[in-house]
């Protein structure tokens, strides 16, 4: 064999086992409402900005889902190694017996809501809610849990005012257009969208503590063998954040494009979120576990029906995959 040819096999074989380890590393995650909701926008920022791949992690693809329900039936059937999910969907599956762990707390608060009512509506406060009809999506979901503190909130009592089930929150927009409620949640970015149109009477930084949104989760399983993609992806959204902070309108094109909105909309969505503080906590975290929002967040879903039993969160996390400097829970 010539050296030429040597060299031509030794290159195409550098290639292939290259090739095959990308191949090896590929990996899709699954985060709730991504394109919708403002919880996943740090990950369309990981994306465009090479964030992923910077840190190690070849993410081929963001898969969407409407709930936690169907994010952790797609992250267990697809062997997708992270999803990013509401913590009362984990806490159940685990209490069915699935072995998953949170890995990561990702949107501390619940900031991004805003329930609103038409311009000339006669509800000033919370207090004005007695014997109105108020929206939520469906029953045992988040934005129930959060009309109940609402309502308590004002001193009423929740059964002071008729919950109106109207399936999503862009179909609670036209129920409230149509007459069918009084009010209803408009959370980012569609608050951003609509603001203009209507007028804001609860805001949640306003009115409730910080409550634990969305955290990253994964299977036992898939843990070991994906610990460094794992590791990865947490990286790379931790520097998206950041990177939103200081780059706000630049981070609004970008969602803009993944979430089909218009840019300013996008721009306002993002620079909300970023300044905005529930009791000194920022929205969109590091990843560090935030223990008091968390257990408020389970106390919420026990409210509705959503969680029961005795539940000691801290065996359900498993911290190996943050950074050293946010592995201690807060």
């Amino acid at each position: 064999m010539t050296t030429t040819s040597k060299v031509l096999k030794a290159t195409l074989f550098g290639a292939t086992l290259f090739a095959a380890s990308l191949g090896a590393q590929a990996e899709e995650i699954v985060v709730s409402n991504y394109g919708v909701s403002a919880n996943g926008m740090p990950y369309a920022i990981a994306m465009e900005k090479g964030f992923f791949k910077e840190e190690g992690a070849n993410v081929t693809g963001i898969l969407s889902s409407a709930g936690g329900g169907t994010t952790l039936r797609n992250m267990l059937a697809g062997n997708a190694p992270y999803a990013e999910v509401n913590p009362n969907a984990v806490i159940a599956a685990i209490q069915q017996g699935a072995d998953i762990k949170f890995v990561s707390d990702n949107v501390l608060t619940v900031a991004e809501f805003v329930w609103a009512v038409k311009p000339d509506s006669p509800i000033k406060s919370v207090k004005d809610l007695k014997g109105k009809k108020m929206g939520y999506t469906n029953p045992r979901s988040t934005s129930q849990g959060l009309a109940t503190l609402i309502i308590q909130s004002g001193g009423l009592k929740v059964e002071d005012v008729e919950l109106v089930k109207t399936g999503g929150f862009g179909e609670g927009v036209a129920a409230l257009d149509a007459g069918l409620v009084d009010i209803t949640p408009m959370p980012e970015p569609l608050w951003a969208k609509f603001k203009d149109k209507y007028r804001a009477v609860a805001i949640a930084s306003d009115l409730l503590p910080p409550i634990a949104n969305v955290l990253g989760a994964a299977s036992s399983s898939q843990s070991v063998a994906k610990a460094d993609f794992i590791k990865a992806v947490l990286r790379a959204r931790r520097r998206a954040v950041a990177y939103m902070v200081q780059n706000p309108d630049e981070s609004g094109d970008i969602i803009a494009k993944v979430y089909n909105l218009e840019p300013a909309v996008a721009r306002a969505s993002v620079r909300a979120l970023v300044g905005s503080r529930t009791a000194g906590i920022e929205y969109w975290g590091t990843g560090q576990f935030h223990m008091e929002g968390l257990n408020r967040a389970i106390d919420v879903q026990k409210a509705v029906g959503a969680l029961s039993g005795d539940i000691d969160v801290t065996k359900m996390i498993d911290t190996q995959f943050l950074a050293d400097d946010i592995k201690a829970l807060k």
